[in-house]
């Protein structure tokens, strides 16, 4: 009977907790201006806390709940290295695999410093690639074909341009056109598109229903992306124009955070030593292998911890943020559905509250 009671009285503590820390967040969403925030605080194992807040719009009444989906931007940079990894565990490839090897009739036409890059260069930004973040981008001439060959006529023309060089402030530079070029090998390594090995890894192993390009908000409910214009967020539909130029496998994936929550419960077990999909030693590489910036995740000192981080924004328009604690083996996740420097302020308060609330 002490037992039953001392279960039922702990468990009302962590009800009385989680609701603390939902109020508190959905205070940080309303003085920040976030139409939808949603986050989740994870072990290996287990889920100690999830929650949605908000609504799908600032324009619509429609109110927030788990099953939500979120454009998660360049957070699907780490999402396409656990693809390759599987390949690389398969044998298809291996981290050092030089580009030219896979494409030796494009060395010629391609600058020389290029010549020795590998698919572990292109991962961890180390390769030189011109970034195509959007901003100050060489004009793209109109490709044709499949979205396949596209990039493969993309990757011809960014091996044509003048390497990029990195500042003294951070030895790489970050490239979602490096992201193309490594999923070029991956494609021609195993034959399959990128598009249909997310369908394979993601959603017929996995079950994560991993969707691409903005959620779909005109035939269901659903979330939109906010933009913010002369001081106002404007409500984005699915319908509207987007492309990420040839760049999609860098960030151009929506999901829901519950199936997010398991993507990141993957890497927990295997940064603890667990084989899963991937075996605990390549996740170990993909997160360690090489130092600021591994396959698809920033390391970073912080307070004595051992940080895997990475942020994603849709065209601006959405905003999310993983922490995996990797000494702490916790994981913290922000999803919301808007991006400015409100948003941006208003994430980093509650990831820090949750930091403080979580670690022992």
């Amino acid at each position: 009977m002490r037992k039953i009671s001392l279960f039922v009285l702990t468990l009302a503590a962590q009800c009385c907790f989680g609701q603390k820390n939902v109020r508190f967040a959905d205070s940080i969403r309303s003085a920040y201006h976030i139409p939808e925030l949603s986050y989740a605080v994870v072990g290996a194992e287990s889920t100690l806390e999830i929650a949605a807040t908000g609504n799908h719009s600032a324009a619509l009444p429609d109110g927030a709940t788990l099953d939500d989906r979120f454009h998660i931007g360049s957070n699907t940079k780490a999402m396409t290295a656990f693809i390759i990894a599987k390949y690389v565990e398969k044998g298809k490839l291996n981290w050092n695999t030089r580009f030219f090897s896979l494409f030796p009739e494009w060395e010629k036409a391609s600058k020389p410093e290029y010549r020795h890059i590998t698919l572990q260069q292109l991962l961890s930004h180390r390769a030189g690639i011109q970034p195509f973040q959007g901003e100050n981008d060489p004009p793209i001439p109109g490709f044709k074909g499949t979205k396949q060959e596209r990039r493969r006529q993309f990757g011809q023309f960014v091996l044509g341009l003048a390497p990029a060089t990195a500042d003294s402030h951070q030895p790489f530079v970050y490239s979602n056109a490096g992201y193309t070029l490594a999923t070029l090998m991956l494609e021609k390594a195993t034959g399959k598109s990128w598009e249909q090995l997310v369908e394979k890894v993601f959603n017929k192993d996995l079950r994560l229903d991993v969707k691409f390009s903005w959620p779909e908000n005109q035939k269901r409910k659903d979330t939109w992306g906010h933009s913010y214009e002369n001081g106002q967020l404007i409500p984005i539909p699915s319908t509207a124009g987007y492309s990420l130029d040839f760049t999609e496998p860098a960030g151009d994936l929506n999901m829901t955070l519950k199936n997010y929550v398991k993507f990141i419960q993957l890497n927990l077990q295997g940064l603890a030593g667990q084989d899963n999909y991937l075996k605990a030693a390549t996740y170990r590489f993909i997160h360690e292998g090489v130092d600021n910036y591994a396959m698809g995740w920033f390391n970073i000192h912080e307070n004595g911890n051992v940080l895997s981080v990475h942020s994603g924004t849709g065209a601006f328009t959405y905003f999310t943020i993983a922490h995996i604690d990797r000494i702490g083996n916790k994981a913290y996740i922000i999803f919301a559905n808007s991006f400015n420097d409100d948003t941006q302020q208003g994430v980093r308060v509650l990831m820090r509250k949750l930091k403080e609330r979580y670690r022992s």
